[in-house]
């Protein structure tokens, strides 16, 4: 039997494909997993479309990753990179040969999307995600002490999430609104939040279960 004609090594493939593309736009990995990303995918769209299929699946791929690096370049809101996974995963399940194969793929990149979160944690962050990541320190010596005074005085107050935060947005705390961040997590609009941390004016707010 040929391994292709496995169902499950679609999921193999296309979870290690976007875990390293992804991977190769959250951190600096100078091209390495970038290269190994798209020998991963080439790989999959080859083995389960014609050559007439093929390099359309492949830009219907990219052009959604495409979109998720515009998204945490330029605008920062989840918007472009919804609709860039969207399109991630269009592509692969229209290249499968089942529905069940289809499902596989689909799963794939989604857990390799969520996986290559990870990478943060080990290499260096690219510079266009500081924005995303409001990594941004405003020290009480560049002189936002009033300002600090303020925030300081939110710690463990709750408030109320005007949009989804994804993981940046707007929370109302105490009928004001402030710009916050959640710990890696989308929380939805009108969930109850708690503030855990303020550095400079940056408020991280977990979600209160």
């Amino acid at each position: 039997m040929d391994i292709f004609d496995l169902q499950w090594i679609g999921f193999v493939i296309t979870f290690l494909a976007t875990l390293f593309l992804i991977g190769e736009v959250l951190v600096n990995m100078r091209g390495f997993f970038g290269l190994l990303g798209i020998g991963f995918i080439t790989v999959y769209f080859a083995a389960y479309v014609g050559s007439s299929s093929f390099i359309l699946m492949l830009i219907i791929y990219f052009v959604g990753l495409l979109l998720i690096i515009i998204d945490g370049k330029l605008l920062n809101d989840g918007t472009l990179a919804t609709i860039g996974l969207a399109s991630m995963l269009t592509s692969v399940a229209l290249a499968a040969d089942n529905l069940t194969s289809g499902l596989y793929a689909v799963l794939g990149v989604l857990l390799g999307t969520g996986a290559s979160f990870f990478f943060l944690k080990v290499f260096k962050r690219r510079e266009m995600w500081t924005k995303l990541a409001l990594k941004d320190q405003l020290t009480k010596e560049a002189g936002y002490n009033s300002m600090n005074m303020e925030y300081e005085q939110l710690v463990g107050k709750e408030g109320i999430t005007l949009n989804d935060l994804r993981p940046v947005g707007t929370v109302k705390i105490n009928k004001k609104d402030y710009s916050a961040v959640s710990d890696g997590q989308w929380i939805p609009k009108n969930s109850k939040v708690k503030v855990t941390q303020v550095d400079g004016t940056k408020i991280l707010v977990e979600k209160i279960s």
